[in-house]
């Protein structure tokens, strides 16, 4: 498997590390695009991959599958491309599907072209029983309960905890474009960004980034709780986000696939 990255920052560098230097997946890194033109070749230094700074040469490299790993506008801009380009895409701005109409865009894509959109599971687990849940229409109700600190949010810190938001996953997207990722990815499995509830709480007493899904319907009740460690190197970026990436890798064409 040849793969390519869109990015240079935290999650294509730990990607970098995992694949081409640790071989943990069974296949290399052989294209990045980005727009870095300091980190860029040093990557392509330390690791063997070609660095390019165009994306038609990038997209035109041959790559079997694309790692986007760097912002939701660049996402956006790119994805249609790189599905034309007959590309399988794992989404890591899962954020790029706040509009739904863009979503069934991509999803019409997709199909044209026979390609797969690989949403990986990053900071929360449960997706899987959600849309089981609501296979049939049995999924009533979901709801999403963030704990951040000030500093991860971007706010001014203070000393006692504060609700930043309480509403749904459409409103919240926009708010905290950068930090509920999560609930956007939630409501794509389960009810949609417009009936997935969303709380965002700054903690100053937190240590870890915590997810608190609650979910009810025919199939009974969920109670999910998730403490992510920060990426080693990075305190901004969820060390499971990066690692769900890697593991939809490792799974890709893989005889048995546990879920979905």
């Amino acid at each position: 498997m040849k793969i390519g990255i869109i990015g240079t920052g935290n999650i294509a560098q730990y990607l970098l590390e995992s694949i081409n230097k640790n071989k943990k997946v069974d296949g290399k890194i052989i294209s990045i695009f980005g727009r870095n033109q300091k980190v860029g070749p040093r990557l392509e230094t330390q690791y063997g991959p070609a660095f390019y700074t165009d994306f038609q040469e990038f997209i035109q490299s041959p790559v079997d599958l694309v790692v986007e790993a760097a912002t939701i506008d660049v996402a956006v801009e790119h994805m249609e491309e790189v599905l034309k380009n007959k590309k399988d895409l794992i989404l890591s701005s899962i954020g790029a599907f706040k509009d739904t109409n863009f979503l069934k865009k991509m999803k019409e894509e997709a199909h044209r072209h026979n390609q797969h959109i690989y949403l990986p599971s990053g900071a929360v687990g449960g997706l899987d029983l959600l849309q089981s849940a609501n296979a049939l229409g049995g999924l009533k109700e979901v709801s999403i309960t963030t704990r951040k600190s000030y500093q991860s949010l971007g706010l001014e810190v203070k000393r006692t905890e504060d609700c930043m938001f309480d509403g749904f996953a459409l409103e919240a997207i926009d708010k905290f474009p950068k930090n509920v990722n999560v609930a956007l990815l939630l409501s794509i499995a389960g009810l949609g960004a417009e009936q997935t509830k969303v709380r965002v709480i700054a903690d100053p007493n937190i240590q870890r980034n915590t997810h608190t899904i609650e979910a009810s319907g025919d199939f009974g009740t969920m109670n999910l709780t998730i403490e992510n460690e920060p990426m080693p190197n990075n305190p901004k970026t969820s060390y499971l986000a990066a690692l769900s990436i890697l593991a939809t890798l490792q799974n890709r064409g893989s005889a048995i696939t546990v879920g979905s």
